[in-house]
């Protein structure tokens, strides 16, 4: 077999300067910015869930600005209706015939802000965009931009007029991600410095979508060795298993998982995943698949456990 090759020296410093422009924005949180980094490089969708006002839409945005993606942000409200997001046909009474107008999701990346405050019906007009990456309207099937991603936000779901994602939607996404109060260092540049806004129309791309292209591909390259497909597969088999977890995660999860490792090792600087990568992104791909026993349980208490239950091969 052959060895893995060692990750080129461009590779990482050019992901390294995406993480270090999207850190003088989104200050004190560079763990965050590498993972929603990660996802996108993964090819996932991201989840953000967090109190208004943290820093959701702006994370959703930079992204978009520094990977050189086309952008459209979708405000989720209670009266949006599934035709506002994939589009609609007209009728053109001159030519007698209807024609299809394109809808925001036909874009590169999408963010849909506020995605619970929306109704069901609409909220699973994103299923099909979000696993085929294509959607259907009239009967007639519509591809999707290459890249596609969905970043959606929610607000946490005891607050007024939310409606749960369903979990067949929670699963379309392969991170849920919170970003959190900044510290108090953080939180007094960001009180003193330029406007947020300001700054990240100031920031000129570091990609272009066909560079994150062949960063996508060079992910896809990333070994993963049979000891650690023993050790993501072990995980898996306790989830299922094990008392404390109301039902164990899917094999859809345990691709989920693998996929993300295989972007944080890229992001290190190298082409062989080792188990600390599948730790690092444990909690972000499983929170939002596991369920305690009891209720529900708090997700990262949980993902923590399932960590500890599994020695590393």
């Amino acid at each position: 077999m052959s060895r893995p090759r060692p990750a080129l020296a461009g590779d990482e410093q050019i992901l390294d300067r995406v993480i270090e422009r999207a850190g003088a924005v989104i200050l004190g949180k560079p763990g965050v910015v590498r993972l929603a980094l990660a996802c996108v490089l993964a090819r996932g969708h991201l989840l953000i869930e967090d109190l208004p006002g943290v820093g959701k839409t702006t994370l959703a945005h930079l992204l978009a600005r520094l990977l050189g993606l086309d952008y459209r942000r979708i405000q989720f409200t209670s009266d949006l209706l599934p035709a506002d997001i994939l589009g609609v046909s007209i009728y053109d009474r001159e030519e007698g015939a209807f024609h299809f107008h394109d809808g925001p999701i036909f874009t590169q990346l999408v963010l849909a802000d506020e995605i619970n405050r929306a109704t069901p019906k609409t909220q699973s007009a994103l299923l099909e965009a979000m696993e085929e990456r294509q959607v259907t309207v009239d009967g007639e099937t519509r591809p999707l931009p290459e890249p596609f991603f969905v970043i959606a936000t929610q607000n946490p779901a005891h607050q007024i007029g939310t409606f749960p994602l369903p979990e067949s939607q929670l699963d379309r996404f392969l991170m849920r991600i919170r970003i959190g109060y900044p510290d108090a260092a953080a939180e007094r540049r960001l009180l003193g410095g330029e406007d947020r806004r300001r700054l990240l129309e100031a920031l000129p791309p570091v990609l272009r979508p066909g560079e994150l292209l062949a960063h996508q591909r060079r992910v896809e390259e990333v070994h993963a060795s049979e000891a650690l497909l023993d050790y993501v597969q072990a995980l898996l088999t306790e989830s299922r298993a094990s008392a404390r977890f109301h039902h164990g995660l899917s094999p859809r999860a345990g691709l989920a998982l693998l996929h993300a490792a295989r972007a944080w090792a890229l992001l290190d600087g190298r082409y062989q995943v080792i188990p600390e990568d599948v730790q690092a992104v444990l909690g972000p791909v499983t929170g939002h698949r596991l369920r305690g026993e009891d209720a529900g349980g708090d997700a990262e208490a949980l993902a923590r456990s399932l960590l500890e239950s599994v020695p590393i091969p």
